[in-house]
């Protein structure tokens, strides 16, 4: 078994006082970081997502320019590349990160899977290349992004588990939905605890 961890869009936009925040944002950041201090060992690789949209245009439509947004297909301008908004939470430690996913570059964007290495592989590329077996998911937002990148990750053939405890939505009502969407399609929702049982 070769596991990864995904941690996906813990960045300052989507964290408290950002342009797109979530309660529990910053928490999230802080509990993946106390997760890598205890358990890095045990994944072979570990992935983080940000969103990196453009700083001209709509990106494709996901930037509400010229109407209020919809906040379901259209979003107020947020994690533009090269700004705050678009960097890593603080409390999100990175030096355990292997690699970096930049996503949403001149369109919309939701999974890890739909974005990029450094190097310009996709996301299906670095796990086949690797060959993961299985996958951790923790990060923002429970109900677009990570669920998003969840069901991506069962299509690609990873056996997945998310970690309740590591994650945050916009709404609760419609993260409620996404876990029991995600659990219906095959994810273990479980939480980090899962990880001191199995080291024990």
């Amino acid at each position: 078994m070769t596991r990864a961890l995904f941690i996906i869009d813990v960045q300052n936009d989507f964290t408290e006082g950002g342009a797109l925040g979530v309660e529990g944002g910053a928490a999230v950041a802080a509990g993946v970081t106390e997760l890598l201090e205890r358990h890095r060992g045990e994944y072979d690789v570990v992935v983080a997502s940000r969103d990196w949209h453009s700083a001209e245009g709509d990106n494709g439509g996901h930037f509400a320019v010229e109407s209020e947004p919809d906040f379901v297909e259209t979003w107020p301008v947020h994690c533009v590349a090269e700004t705050e908004g678009a960097e890593y939470h603080p409390a999100l430690s990175i030096d355990q990160v292997d690699v970096h996913i930049r996503k949403g570059q001149g369109v919309p964007a939701y999974s890890i899977f739909e974005g990029t290495d450094d190097d310009g592989a996709s996301m299906s590329d670095v796990l086949t290349s690797r060959g993961v077996t299985d996958v951790d998911v923790v990060g923002i937002a429970t109900d677009y992004c990570v669920r998003a990148s969840v069901l991506d990750a069962l299509e690609h053939g990873q056996h997945v588990r998310v970690f309740t405890d590591l994650i945050a939505g916009v709404a609760a009502s419609t993260s409620e939905l996404a876990l029991a969407e995600l659990g219906h399609a095959g994810a273990d929702i479980t939480e980090s605890t899962a990880l001191n049982k199995a080291a024990s």
